[in-house]
């Protein structure tokens, strides 16, 4: 299993408690001047977002009505999941699906200081089969 390869992904998710939604989004949109747009969602967990143009990658802010305080989500991609996720359960890191809902063939998992990443197929030109 020496031969699992992960790279970063565009999407960074930011959980926005509810109380401090529409500030943060005023912040990026009139402070920062970045392009921003409210996407409709379809979410149990996640009642507004709206995508932030950030150079290469995109910024979700995600607004979260049980959240206090905010957390910020990263994207992992790699060639074959189910693969990288057996890799990383052989090394102590389980899946946390139950998080928030993702397609069944990505998953969540979070490092040792908490910080959640969706772990997701990339079709570059490596492979791992």
């Amino acid at each position: 299993m020496n031969d699992i390869k992960f790279n970063g992904g565009i999407n960074i998710a930011i959980k926005i408690p509810k109380f401090k939604y529409q500030e943060t989004v005023k912040f990026y949109r009139e402070i920062l001047k970045l392009e921003v747009t409210e996407k409709e969602i379809k979410n149990p967990t996640v009642s507004k977002t709206h995508e932030v143009k950030f150079g290469n990658n995109i910024i979700w802010l995600d607004c979260v009505d049980n959240y206090t305080h905010s957390e910020t989500w990263l994207e992992l991609k790699t060639p074959n999941v189910e693969k990288a996720t057996e890799y990383l359960k052989s090394n102590g890191i389980e899946t946390c699906d139950e998080l928030e809902e993702i397609p069944k063939d990505n998953h969540w998992i979070m490092d040792p200081a908490g910080s959640v990443f969706i772990i997701g197929k990339d079709n570059s030109e490596y492979s791992l089969d």
